[in-house]
């Protein structure tokens, strides 16, 4: 962890938790009271950022929409389930937030059904097939699993009771052909925190309803449709009742966080809020709603989604890219803004990735006294450090900031590579290993609350490919190293501006070509002075590594 919740706390804010109610829209949002986390973070209820006020110390309770799962995820969907992950993990691993996550699964739709006729399967077949791949697809991608998932299918029962307790309370109405609804009107001006309500005596979309604003908490059943017994006859759920049923089935009667993407927020989280409250009788179902931007194809105003097919796959993407690639390209833009996909932006990860890679085997070269510099500015390297702790704290406190944090560590890196300039040989001054460490034992901290462990991926890479293959390289390399330096030798040792001895350069060029040829193969040697290091990356299909030539 890099800095605790309680000490965050003390140092950003105050530990006084005033209620305030805040007008939005004609409603009022009341601020909680409990454990001030000391974030900052935007909250869709207010449309501005508030304090993260959760009601146990050091616990979140957060709620998530999970996929409807009749095809394949992709990019758009991993966008928004790798940030909120990213959220997540900066909760527990820098603000010391232990987060309860429960995501639900929606396993009967309409899109389910028509899927199943298409297929000719039953709905239960696609439903749990695409589950499955989802799940897959989340941990290729490095996203924690929730604490649990919760199937709509397995809680039909706890649904029916839901929608009954909001009719006791007055708030839906069931029609004779064996619908219910919501009624809207019964909660007044309380309808449209998220977007302004339609006008509420607009005309009815349907005769069975008493305004067009009223939405289906249960839905009769049609021919061929899977259905479930209920008091109003043979049925299934509507969308939106499935949330609140499974998220107060989890957390009761309040609820910390709910997120989801931004299309969600109406009518999804509108109708969510509506019949939460209704239900529970309370002002206030969730403090804090969280909704992530879309994801799009650079130059392209459209969302990424299947209904304009032009989406990728997370399955096709993996075969090019790495999750640590797209983690990075998710950490460029605020959680909550549009970001675009390209080829461009996925080859700026990839170049952030390897400058950080960079730095942290050049640190660990130094360390080792394998990698000779000019006697390195500690003082103002220790100065740095410091800076970038306070600036990448700061920004995660101001509503998860990823790009400036990550901006702040970029800075921290280019520092520490300014000082790692190698010479041909030791000059004898005195060397600053410890402020190395230091550094890379934070960079690589960060990286870890974002999600990332280049190294360990890496490591457990080499590893997988079975053998001594890390020794190997090292005798390998040392070997090359003994040959090179020989091959260094000058006619006058004395006399360093002096021709190299003319029957050794087909030795110095031989070491080059062994360096460019094992390259592709992921074994990287890189010539510093006088002496080398070396560092073993994995390789991806149809890539190669291409590294500069250092012939000397």
């Amino acid at each position: 962890m890099i800095r605790s919740g309680k000490a965050l706390c003390r140092a950003l804010t105050s530990s006084c938790c005033v209620p305030v109610r805040h007008s939005v829209s004609g409603k009022a949002w009341i601020t909680p009271k409990g454990f001030d986390t000391g974030i900052k973070t935007f909250n869709s209820l207010t449309k501005q950022k508030e304090a993260l006020i959760l009601a146990r110390e050091g616990t979140a309770t957060w709620y998530s929409c999970g996929p409807t799962v009749y095809d394949h995820a992709h990019l758009g969907h991993a966008c928004s389930y790798v940030r909120f992950d990213i959220l997540q993990r900066i909760l527990t691993r820098v603000f010391g937030v232990t987060v309860i996550h429960a995501m639900v699964i929606t396993d009967v739709d309409d899109k389910i059904i028509r899927r199943s006729w298409e297929e000719n399967v039953s709905p239960d077949v696609i439903s749990r097939m695409y589950e499955e791949e989802f799940k897959r697809d989340m941990l290729s991608l490095k996203v924690v699993p929730p604490a649990v998932y919760l199937r709509v299918t397995e809680n039909v029962h706890h649904i029916v009771a839901f929608i009954e307790g909001i009719i006791r309370n007055g708030h839906a109405y069931a029609t004779k052909e064996g619908d219910v609804y919501f009624d809207v009107q019964s909660i007044g001006d309380r309808y449209g925190k998220f977007v302004g309500a339609v006008s509420p005596h607009g005309q009815s979309g349907s005769s069975n309803k008493r305004d067009s604003r009223d939405f289906a908490l249960w839905k009769r059943s049609k021919a061929q449709e899977p259905h479930w017994e209920s008091p109003w006859g043979r049925g299934r759920p509507g969308w939106h009742i499935e949330c609140s049923t499974v998220a107060s089935h989890m957390f009761g009667n309040q609820l910390d966080i709910h997120s989801g993407g931004i299309d969600l927020a109406f009518p999804h989280h509108e109708n969510e809020i509506a019949q939460s409250e209704a239900f529970h009788q309370c002002g206030q179902w969730a403090n804090y709603f969280l909704h992530s931007g879309h994801l799009h194809h650079k130059g392209s105003p459209e969302k990424m989604s299947k209904s304009l097919k032009n989406y990728i796959t997370i399955k096709d993407f993996l075969q090019s890219h790495t999750a640590d690639e797209f983690r990075m390209f998710c950490l460029s833009t605020k959680y909550r803004s549009a970001i675009d996909y390209s080829d461009g932006s996925m080859s700026e990860a990839r170049t952030s990735l390897e400058t950080i890679r960079t730095f942290i085997s050049a640190a660990r070269a130094y360390m080792k006294g394998h990698l000779h510099c000019p006697p390195t500015q500690e003082d103002l390297l220790w100065q740095r450090l410091t800076e970038a702790k306070s600036n990448i704290l700061t920004a995660l406190a101001d509503d998860f900031d990823t790009p400036r944090a990550v901006g702040a560590l970029m800075k921290l890196v280019y520092h520490g590579n300014c000082q790692l300039r190698p010479v041909s040989t030791a000059e004898g001054g005195v060397r600053s290993p410890a402020v190395f460490g230091a550094m890379v034992t934070y960079v690589r901290d960060v990286l870890d609350a974002f999600g990332i462990d280049l190294l360990h991926s890496r490591e457990a890479d080499v590893m997988s490919s079975g053998g001594n293959l890390q020794a190997v390289v090292e005798q390998l390399t040392r070997f090359r190293s003994e040959v090179r330096a020989f091959a260094l030798t000058r006619q006058d040792p004395q006399d360093k501006k002096s021709d190299l001895c003319p029957d050794r350069i087909p030795l110095l060029k031989s070491c080059d070509t062994l360096r460019k040829d094992l390259a592709p193969l992921g074994v990287v040697i890189k010539d510093r002075g006088a002496t080398s290091t070396w560092e073993i990356k994995p390789t991806q299909s149809g890539q190669r590594s291409h590294e500069p030539d250092q012939q000397t």
